[in-house]
């Protein structure tokens, strides 16, 4: 019999030829890193204008120090004393800004002012995700990067980036996220990226408060009713909160047992410096959004900075300069933002027009005014360069010990929080320490000698150096007479 053959069921079908699957494209492609791209440029160019400035000694306050003392202390587990605000000075009793406790592991394993530098260098320039992103959303690609670099550019991020460090590097991105949700209608997250802002700064509260308003408003035309009581929920905890941390925690830890900058608001009258305020109001809105701003309710969120600015007796919160204006920037911008949809869908021709063009023309002004602002000096060479005569303090300074007593003023502050016990000149309250250093490039201290005798009358001074106008003087015994010279 013939063998038989196995039904067809049984019969291996015919295996196929493998066929290789198209090659992946990696190319690298920057279609939605924009935001993320923009904020890597940002840090570079922020770190390297806030730590050039240090590196050259050009610090102009002392809250870095102030801060680094802080920090220092909360990196080593102490209470957060500030003796550049007096012995004993809890820096609670300042300003209410436990969050800076976050880089108190950083500063641990990297002690230096410039870690802190560094840190807000990244923070400001985080803030530059949510901005570029809720504007590409919202404008499509070429206009909404060009808001976002607009917003990087923005003369309230380069001048506190360029002034000391300070808490407020902290808000700037939580604002941010949190307007970001707002425009997304995500309503609860946009309450929860908010709800920090009460660890960041006494008054961010109230301006925790004006967000939720704005998300209640929202939520409620757009059909979240539910949403409704939790935002307003959160406004109250915000009002109560920044109202129970004037009166009462910065009190509790403040030596005089009063808030100091509590005490500044109502201090000017409505006309005072009226002329610097109008100018102010005018930066915030026409550079940074052509006015267009106004039309978004979210714009309400600048009102509590603006008013505690402007009411305050010091002038120096009125205008434009140091750090203030750094958290209204993300409000504006995204308020900006908000509007410009709808506008360039209205029925007036000319405001369609305007509103088609205005990125650009706010990215053109932030391009202008940036080569009078601190990025603008990165084109210089000596940006990056350290003058002979700032090494030469720095080894002056260096011959101060670790775990010296100094009392100093700005410029040598910086060089020694990180490893000295150290005092704002004249605020020692009777302790003598172990050196004075401080800058007389002006020449405000005519007799150097009389000058420590002044300070100390019971101890008495040498003369340890003096370098491109820097006075370092050692206390000796009271019984001591020395005559060394200057070196």
């Amino acid at each position: 019999m013939p063998p038989s053959t196995p039904p067809p069921a049984l019969i291996p079908a015919p295996v196929a030829a493998s066929v290789p699957p198209p090659p992946r494209d990696r190319r690298f492609s920057l279609v939605g890193r924009e935001p993320y791209v923009l904020a890597v440029v940002l840090f570079v160019a922020y770190a390297a204008v806030s730590v050039g400035r240090y590196l050259r000694m050009g610090t102009r306050s002392y809250d870095l120090g102030i801060y680094e003392q802080a920090i220092r202390a909360y990196a080593h587990f102490q209470a957060p004393i500030v003796e550049l605000k007096g012995p004993g000075y809890s820096v609670l009793g300042d300003h209410f800004s436990p969050v800076i406790m976050l880089l108190a592991p950083f500063y641990r394993v990297f002690p230096s002012p410039v870690t802190l530098l560094v840190i807000q260098a990244a923070l400001f320039a985080l803030s530059a995700v949510p901005v570029t992103r809720a504007a590409t959303r919202a404008l499509g690609r070429a206009r909404g990067l060009a808001l976002g670099v607009a917003y990087g550019l923005s003369w309230g991020l380069q001048n506190a980036v360029d002034f000391d460090f300070h808490e407020i590097c902290f808000a700037v991105p939580l604002i941010a996220f949190s307007l970001e949700a707002l425009l997304r209608r995500r309503w609860r997250a946009a309450l929860l990226w908010g709800l920090p802002l009460v660890l960041v700064k006494e008054d961010q509260g109230l301006t925790l408060a004006m967000i939720a308003v704005v998300v209640a408003l929202r939520a409620r035309r757009h059909g979240a009713s539910p949403v409704v009581p939790y935002a307003l929920g959160v406004a109250a905890f915000g009002a109560v909160a920044t109202l129970l941390t004037f009166t009462m925690i910065i009190p509790a830890f403040n030596t005089t047992g009063t808030s100091d900058y509590l005490s500044k608001v109502g201090g000017a009258g409505p006309l005072d410096g009226l002329d610097v305020k109008i100018r102010t109001v005018l930066w915030l809105l026409i550079p940074t959004s052509g006015l267009l701003a106004l039309r978004s309710p979210v714009l309400i969120a600048v009102l509590p900075t603006l008013g505690w600015r402007f009411v305050s007796s010091d002038d120096n919160y009125w205008g434009t300069a140091w750090h203030y204006s750094a958290v209204l920037m993300p409000i504006i911008t995204l308020a900006l933002v908000d509007v410009l949809p709808a506008a360039r869908h209205s029925s007036r021709p000319w405001l369609r027009s305007y509103a088609l063009h205005l990125p650009a023309a706010v990215l053109a002004a932030s391009l202008a005014l940036t080569t009078a602002l601190p990025l603008g000096n990165l084109t210089k060479a000596d940006a990056y360069r350290v003058p002979d005569g700032v090494k030469a303090v720095e080894k002056l300074i260096g011959t101060i010990p670790d775990g010296s007593t100094v009392e100093s003023n700005i410029g040598p502050i910086a060089r020694l929080t990180s490893r000295c016990r150290v005092f704002w000149i004249g605020r020692t309250k009777g302790l003598a320490p172990d050196y004075i250093v401080f800058n007389n490039n002006s020449g405000w201290v005519k007799d150097v000698p009389g000058f420590a005798r002044q300070l100390h009358p019971r101890d008495t001074y040498v003369l340890r150096g003096v370098i491109q106008g820097y006075v370092l003087l050692k206390r000796t015994s009271p019984a001591t007479k020395s005559t060394s010279t200057p070196s």
